[in-house]
């Protein structure tokens, strides 16, 4: 081996470990920042010495590192914490599209050197495999992910959309991608071969739209999960295509992660992988569940005052609501004159509150939270009925206990955060509407509910300002 390879090979391992380190450290909150810090330096070294062993323009590739962290650095700028699950659904989509579009080039350069003339040169069969698999993965996170984002952003309607014959017109799409691929595949340098590639493009392309259409929005963190994960197989498979094995490490990492991640989020609605991608929950509304009978019952924020200052244990639930209203600070700011009124406080967490993985977590850590006061669903409902007040800001279907009394209900069987058995519960909403899943929500007209309609974080903050003027 020559000592530029062993240099570049070294590099390489160096920028796996790094890779590995950060992301063991984006499990914890006091070493995510840290650990964010050290996969970004693991990266910058990959590029950096992937672009100094290879013989390409410098000039178009820095140009193109330039102009590619400009708009990065612009978008993690300018992006609100409500806008942060539908850039997460753009990231993984683009992703998905340089994946593709890497084993598009790589089979443009290897084989067609003269396109006019179909000259064709020797492609070995596991290169046009993985070439399949990479614009395969590629096309369906490209496309899926810019459907995620479209229901996530409001551009497109949030409800799972489905139409007669739908399995079975995906499972053709899916036939012709692997008829496709396996003609290609085995006869790379034949004539037919590229416009089998074409077609699996199309295809790709195709069955991710039609893949995430009847998906609810309130399996969109699960969506997100995985298509996080398929990003990441793309870039695995990229990486055999080019022979780069950096990419390789680094999209197996990011694709075992995102499964992981995925299949904890399953287990937390108590569902299947399968049952989320394929039962079109969310297409039906209430009707499929019981009606609520109970009334909607009102509450002042100066009377919810004086039920928080004599609480001496509350607990608060996030939801998407309190990234809406961008009510994180004023939350804290509201933890922190409970406890200086002598009152336990402590922030419930469901593994799918918000609209991504995690999206309540990275809210309160904004906003300076004691990672010590979140707890998990698992370690609140024990308890809670001892907890004197819990306040629901904006979550909806992770705290309905249609989801543990209903047996018609859609959600019935997913664990919830147990806030109706709280001595006294407070709803934050702005109206009467329901969630973005469409499921009316039970907690709403529980005896021990209380509805506080308005802007979350002017309710907030109204409370704040009772606990201050008293």
């Amino acid at each position: 081996m020559e000592t530029k390879d062993l240099i570049v090979n070294i590099c390489y391992i160096a920028a796996a470990i790094l890779f590995v380190f950060g992301i063991k450290m984006l499990g914890h909150a006091d070493t995510a920042k840290r650990g964010n810090l050290i996969s970004s330096v693991g990266m910058g070294l990959a590029v950096l010495v992937t672009l100094m062993a290879s013989d390409l323009s410098y000039i178009l590739i820095i140009s193109a590192l330039a102009l590619g962290s400009a708009i990065g650095f612009i978008a993690a700028k300018r992006v609100q914490m409500t806008g942060m699950p539908e850039l997460v659904a753009l990231f993984n989509g683009f992703g998905g599209l340089a994946s593709l579009l890497v084993g598009w080039g790589e089979y443009q350069r290897s084989v067609c050197n003269e396109i006019a003339g179909i000259h064709l040169e020797p492609v070995e069969t596991f290169t046009a495999a993985v070439i399949v698999l990479a614009i395969l993965i590629g096309g369906i996170t490209f496309t899926g992910s810019l459907y995620a984002w479209g229901k996530l952003s409001g551009k497109l309607d949030g409800r799972a959309l489905t139409f007669g014959g739908q399995k079975a017109f995906n499972a053709v799409i899916a036939l012709g991608i692997i008829a496709t691929g396996v003609i290609f595949t085995l006869a790379p340098t034949a004539e037919l071969a590229y416009p089998m590639l074409i077609a699996v493009i199309v295809l790709s392309l195709l069955l991710g739209i039609f893949a995430v259409m009847p998906i609810g929005g309130g399996d969109m963190p699960v969506v997100i999960s995985l298509l996080n994960s398929c990003s990441g197989l793309a870039a695995c498979a990229a990486g055999f295509v080019i022979a780069n094995t950096v990419l390789i490490v680094a999209g197996c990492l990011v694709g075992a992660s995102g499964l992981i991640l995925t299949i904890i989020m399953c287990k937390a609605m108590n569902r299947t992988l399968v049952n989320v991608l394929f039962s079109g929950f969310g297409a039906t509304t209430q009707a499929t569940g019981s009606a609520s009978t109970g009334e909607m019952k009102p509450v002042s924020v100066e009377d919810a005052y004086y039920i928080l200052e004599a609480a001496k244990n509350v607990i608060i639930i996030p939801g998407y609501g309190m990234a809406v209203a961008q009510a994180q600070h004023a939350v804290k700011e509201l933890g922190e004159v409970l406890e200086a009124n002598d009152c336990e406080v402590r922030f419930a967490i469901h593994p799918v509150a918000g609209r991504m993985p995690g999206h309540m977590n990275v809210l309160l850590a904004e906003a300076d939270v004691p990672y010590e006061q979140l707890v998990e669903m698992d370690d609140v409902n024990p308890t809670i009925e001892m907890v004197d007040v819990a306040i629901v800001i904006g979550a909806n279907d992770v705290v309905n206990p249609a989801a543990a009394d209903d047996p018609t209900s859609p959600i019935y069987g997913m664990p919830i955060i147990n806030a109706h058995q709280a001595k006294t519960t407070f709803c934050l909403k702005r109206g009467k509407g329901a969630g973005f899943s469409g499921l009316e929500n039970a907690l709403f007209t529980a005896p021990n509910s209380r509805m506080i309609y308005g802007d979350a974080k002017a309710t907030v903050s109204g409370l704040v300002a009772q606990f201050k003027d008293s």
